[in-house]
């Protein structure tokens, strides 16, 4: 009995450490953006994050190639859907099933899928209807296909479907919105699936730069600047998704976790803001912010998984700061030097 009792205790310990609700503290991804003519091949590619002990990865939709280079690389990989085809996903269980077929089915022996994304920061918008029947029927898809793991359903959003951030106390969504919100929000809490968000505390101090102040946007405040109650806030990026999770909490998302699929900041073109120095800070204090369990003020204890955007600058993006949140250039020589702490 005692040999059974251990038996089973082993097993379950070892289900807990391996399953998608476990996440180890202090992992940091890149993004893996394609958007230029002029990046190197996706092998050099996973070689140069291999290089630098880099083992989360983000692609926005399916490429073969990078998806081949990737197998056996073992780089965890989170994969998104085009946004054109949400309506399709939406509509179409077949069609879920083919791209389930054709995009995780073949790597998923020598590829770890960490979530499947259903489309990026396409709500509020023109699709917004679209993606919680997306999420259900490539959930439905993936469950179907009777992988060795699951893999967990999401969709990847911006703070815009925040309607309140401040306080984070008062996070909540957009009204407009609430009911895609609770829906997805309901979905992910009966599936264990994480809730996906770009947190970018560049854009909010460029958009309010009398109200943010730049040292609470880098990480670098050693004061308080947000009280919120009992909790204190240094940095913008625990106060966002402080937010974040109170707007899970208040669409009944009370045991859904956050990651942050992007955050980052530009190098160039927007004066004294957007400089090689700040997008060094930022991302250093991220990586670093996040690389032990402190978690947020909301959530002590809880690290949370984040993804740096992006690997390169990017040439066919729109003209301006757009094009320069890389860390690398195209030639893969650093735009500056980030240490990742994994």
């Amino acid at each position: 009995m005692a040999q059974l009792y251990y038996f089973i205790t082993v097993v379950s310990l070892l289900l807990f450490l391996q399953s998608d609700s476990y996440a180890e503290a202090g992992t940091i991804g890149v993004n893996y953006g394609r958007l230029g003519d002029n990046l190197p091949p996706s092998t050099q590619v996973v070689a140069l994050l291999k290089s630098r002990n880099i083992n989360r990865l983000r692609l926005f939709e399916p490429n073969l190639d990078a998806l081949d280079a990737l197998q056996g690389s073992g780089i965890e990989v989170v994969l998104g859907t085009l946004n054109q085809d949400l309506p399709q996903l939406a509509a179409d269980l077949s069609f879920a099933r083919s791209w389930v077929s054709t995009n995780v089915i073949p790597y998923s022996q020598n590829v770890r899928f960490r979530y499947i994304s259903a489309g990026n920061e396409v709500i509020p918008g023109n699709l917004a209807a679209y993606v919680f029947p997306a999420m259900q029927n490539l959930d439905q898809a993936l469950r179907d296909a009777q992988l060795p793991y699951s893999i967990p359903v999401s969709t990847s959003v911006s703070t815009a479907v925040l309607g309140t951030s401040y306080p984070p106390s008062q996070g909540e969504f957009s009204m407009d919105i609430d009911p895609i919100m609770r829906s997805i929000t309901g979905f992910l809490a009966a599936n264990g699936s994480p809730f996906l968000v770009n947190v970018y505390p560049y854009f909010s101090y460029i958009n309010d730069p009398v109200n943010v102040p730049l040292d609470y946007a880098l990480f670098n405040s050693s004061r308080v600047v947000v009280r919120d109650g009992e909790l204190e806030y240094k940095n913008l990026f625990d106060a966002i998704a402080d937010a974040t999770y109170t707007a899970l909490e208040r669409a009944g998302g009370d045991s859904v976790k956050v990651v942050v699929t992007e955050s980052g900041w530009p190098s160039n073109e927007n004066g004294q803001i957007a400089t090689i120095e700040n997008a060094r800070m930022y991302n250093n204090n991220l990586v670093a912010h996040l690389s032990g369990a402190k978690g947020t003020p909301k959530k002590p204890g809880e690290s949370i998984e984040a993804y740096v955007f992006a690997i390169f600058n990017e040439n066919l993006k729109p003209r301006g700061t757009e094009q320069n949140f890389g860390l690398y250039y195209p030639n893969m020589t650093e735009v500056y030097h980030v240490e990742f702490i994994n």
